[in-house]
């Protein structure tokens, strides 16, 4: 079992690992907010720019369950801090990259850290907390990552824009080391295989195997529609070019309430909140797609995609939690690295459909990719056990 931790210890290692995913999260698409500042300082084009952000994704794939297995036995405490001064080390050095090689040397090494972190912190965030309030802790958790593209990145975008782009880097890098700190300070040392979030409480390999593909699939039906979002609003919807950050707001703000009341019912319904969150995010695709002519009905659409996604994500590192046949950790790696084909897989489908059927069928192709995974989901549900 975890070493005892006092309740306001154990918050406090909520709300440091939380931060961790917000740093996390913004760095990973703060490449985006400011393409352009970089590609003209560094002169290179956008799309070698765009790479750091699909390159990132790709060493996450690829880094994830290998990572988790190497360091299995590295106490949590240490080896959370390490990747904090691994994150810290990788944006001073981006902030003081003078060629794009080097940026893109930096953004390897932010991307290791990352696929380690999201193969340990939610098993280390859960484990002083009593087994009853684990899925509102996830989701809590979760709320930093959620929390990242709505603040996260248009506060870095702002201050790249302000002070140049190598000041958001560096302030990324000074976060790093804040976060650090109070990794080592808070978290108590023990073996990982004590904690008490080291190992699934309903072991099942096969549902768990069908868990991951359901994942990729899902993903991949958000990410088509969501990677080329702003064509889809643009040329479908008829917005004009200034309306796209509120309404990209509007999506991020709905994402934090997605979490939110995702947090009010993983503990009690976690398989009811996976196929809850799958199925409005799935109507939601359809929705974009006969009504989002329509800006009324693009924005409802919008919002509920931004709910969906948010609240399927944290329903899935919840039941995660149940079913891992294994370490918890590799478990995660393997989520994670779900995840990332899907966000990976969604992104190409979309860019190869999108000059050929326009970006309003991207949204019917994303949505048939949501719906087969929730009849996968559901079905699996309904042969399994009560969960």
């Amino acid at each position: 079992m975890t070493p005892e931790v006092s309740p306001p210890r154990a918050r406090a290692v909520l709300v440091t690992l939380a931060l961790a995913a917000f740093a996390f999260v913004t760095t990973e698409l703060l490449p985006v907010g400011l393409l352009t500042h970089i590609a003209s300082d560094l002169d290179r084009s956008h799309s070698r720019v765009g790479l750091l952000v699909s390159g990132y994704a790709v060493v996450v794939v690829l880094a994830s369950v290998p990572l988790a297995r190497l360091t299995r036995r590295i106490p949590r405490r240490h080896l959370l801090g390490v990747t904090m001064l691994l994150f810290a080390a990788a944006n001073g050095t981006a902030a003081l990259a003078r060629s794009y090689a080097v940026l893109a040397g930096a953004r390897l090494g932010t991307a290791v850290a990352q696929a380690l972190f999201w193969s340990i912190a939610t098993a280390t965030v859960i484990g002083p907390f009593p087994v009853a309030v684990r899925g509102r802790v996830v989701a809590l958790f979760a709320t930093g990552a959620t929390l990242a593209p709505v603040l996260g990145v248009p506060l870095g975008t702002w201050l790249g824009q302000q002070a140049g782009w190598r000041t958001a880097f560096a302030v990324l890098a000074g976060v790093g080391l804040v976060i650090a700190g109070a990794v080592v300070a808070l978290l108590p040392s023990y073996p990982p295989a004590a904690g008490g979030g080291a190992r699934g409480t309903a072991p099942d390999g096969r549902r768990f195997a069908v868990l991951l593909v359901a994942t990729a699939l899902s993903i991949g039906g958000f990410l088509t529609v969501q990677t080329y979002i702003a064509p889809f609003l643009l040329d479908v919807s008829g917005f004009a070019d200034a309306a796209l950050t509120p309404l990209l707001f509007t999506a991020g703000v709905a994402g934090v309430l997605g979490t939110l009341l995702a947090a009010r019912t993983l503990d009690t319904r976690p398989i009811a909140s996976l196929l809850t969150a799958l199925g409005v995010g799935t109507a939601a695709l359809f929705g974009l797609y006969a009504l989002g002519v329509f800006p009324h009905g693009a924005v409802a659409s919008l919002a509920g995609l931004g709910l969906a996604y948010a609240a399927f994500a944290s329903a899935v590192q919840n039941r995660m939690l149940h079913l891992a046949p294994g370490s918890t950790d590799i478990a995660s790696a393997a989520v994670s690295t779900a995840f990332n084909v899907g966000i990976a897989g969604g992104s190409l489908l979309g860019g190869a459909l999108l000059p050929a059927s326009g970006a309003r069928a991207l949204a019917l192709v994303g949505g048939l990719l949501t719906l087969a995974a929730l009849v996968l989901l559901g079905r699996d549900a309904s042969r399994g056990r009560v969960g």
